[in-house]
């Protein structure tokens, strides 16, 4: 049960961010200076995970390029004395792997997570939007662990005030929160009324799925919006299998808008030993002018 693979989709146009998302995929904007899905994948690096599956579009090749060698780049590096610099590149993809797979005709997050099927295999695996950011690994790596324990799915989930549940999917709980902050399921409830919400607790950007969601991911009809939604498949396992959720404990950060990337950046910029200091300051002085 040991989760060793982590699906990142990333094949969405990201029209909230156009015209800049129009030759840049958002996937490859910094956050300092790193990419976004750079950050995601350090998550899935820190709870563990080996092998990064990213569900691309052919229309985004930067992605691709990223992760691609360029020993040209390199060479020129080196020969400026910036060894630092090339370390750091040469590092993307050294210590593990990392698998592209194209969503050509995007029909839906449960048909962008069907297509890494064959990259991932029959094993379990973490679902991971890179539109959310954690800062750090630890609420990943508890969903692994209950994963293993239980040998059932798991899902993060935050909670929220009760009026703001109508715009999330939320969980059904079948038992109370636990110590450990590990609530059991029987059933996911996508965007309820808020008198109708059988809980507060909404789904994140987290998942982690028994193998045997490929069976309910294969079988998907059109649901909201005609798509093929990934919510749909896991009711499918919570109403025949064991399924958990995870209350989050990690600062999250929503980077699915230009205003949500640009305070994200601020505040793990804040966070950053490097930058900290420096940045912590000159919104001091702003703040003052």
């Amino acid at each position: 049960m040991q989760v060793r693979s982590a699906v990142i989709p990333a094949a969405g146009l990201g029209t909230r961010f156009l015209p800049a998302t129009k030759a840049v995929p958002k996937e490859l904007f910094p956050i300092g200076d790193q990419p976004a899905i750079q950050v995601v994948i350090d998550e899935a690096l820190g709870a563990g995970i080996d092998h990064i599956v990213v569900v691309s579009s052919r229309s985004k090749p930067a992605i691709e390029d990223y992760f691609a060698p360029n020993e040209a780049l390199l060479a020129s590096l080196e020969e400026k004395g910036k060894i630092d610099t090339a370390d750091r590149l040469r590092a993307i993809g050294r210590d593990w792997r990392v698998s592209i797979v194209y969503q050509d005709n995007p029909k839906g997050l449960g048909h962008a997570v069907g297509c890494a099927r064959e990259a991932v295999g029959d094993e379990p695996f973490a679902v991971m939007l890179p539109d959310e950011m954690m800062s750090s690994s630890s609420l990943l790596a508890q969903m692994n662990g209950v994963c293993a324990s239980t040998g059932g799915s798991v899902v993060a989930v935050l909670e929220v005030p009760a009026d703001q549940v109508s715009s999330y999917g939320v969980i059904d709980p079948s038992g109370p929160l636990s110590e450990d902050g590990v609530i059991p399921v029987k059933d996911l409830v996508e965007k309820p009324p808020v008198d109708e919400a059988p809980s507060n607790f909404i789904i994140t950007g987290r998942y982690v799925l028994t193998a045997d969601a490929w069976t309910e991911i294969d079988a998907l009809q059109p649901g909201r919006g005609g798509e093929l939604q990934l919510t749909d498949a896991l009711r499918a396992q919570a109403a025949r299998s064991p399924f958990h959720a995870v209350v989050g404990d990690v600062g999250r950060y929503d980077t699915g808008n230009p205003l949500g990337f640009l305070t994200a950046s601020i505040e793990m910029g804040l966070a950053n030993p490097e930058l900290g200091a420096d940045l912590r300051s000159f919104l001091r002085d702003l703040d003052m002018s």
